[in-house]
């Protein structure tokens, strides 16, 4: 061996890295947002609010997609003003945990539109426990939101924030009107299995 090849440092192959496994995004908000009923919408430097949903993609004749229509208001969820830009946070079906964040749009629709109309037809069927005419109801009551999806996610599998999204708890007004009523001997449920 001679002295310049002792001088120099062995040499080290390169080994391949390997790539993070490629994700369908598309595929995967469909996945996420038509397999589950809720998602949470995140109002730019203010909270995040959970809202039930209904979601259709391209194919779906009813109206414009991959999108998501939202109604709020009195008797059904209460969701803030939304700006013309939010945050749209979807869920896995399988663990509940956050999937994807998105960045989205938000349109108010106009009663008595071809939109409108195209929304509530989509929204019914999602609508849990319905009383009376609820379209009429929306019509006078509610409002109607398609948020839209788009660009790059901000958050997806093998790239999410380090904060754990957890929120602290607002304080809600109490739930009970008054105190229960005291019972002469007891409640009936306490005395079960005893004897008078």
């Amino acid at each position: 061996m001679t002295d310049a090849a002792a001088e120099q440092p062995p040499r080290t192959e390169a080994l391949p890295t390997q790539a993070p496994p490629a994700v369908d995004v598309t595929r995967l908000i469909h996945e996420a947002a038509s397999k589950s009923g809720l998602l949470w919408v995140r109002v730019p430097g203010g909270a995040s609010h959970p809202v039930w949903h209904a979601w259709h993609d391209d194919g779906d004749e009813r109206g414009p997609g991959p999108a998501a229509y939202v109604v709020s208001g009195p008797g059904e969820q209460h969701l803030p003003w939304l700006p013309d830009e939010v945050e749209l946070i979807l869920r896995s079906k399988d663990t509940g945990g956050r999937l994807l964040t998105l960045q989205a749009t938000t349109r108010r629709l106009e009663p008595g539109t071809d939109a409108w109309d195209a929304a509530v037809e989509v929204l019914r069927p999602e609508r849990l426990n319905a009383t009376g005419d609820v379209a009429a109801r929306w019509r006078d009551d509610n409002t109607i939101h398609v948020i839209t999806p788009h660009g790059r996610p901000l958050e997806a599998p093998g790239r999410y924030d380090d904060g754990s999204g957890a929120a602290p708890v607002r304080p809600a007004a109490p739930a009970t009107a008054r105190w229960r009523p005291w019972h002469w001997r007891g409640r009936a449920g306490a005395r079960r299995n005893t004897t008078p």
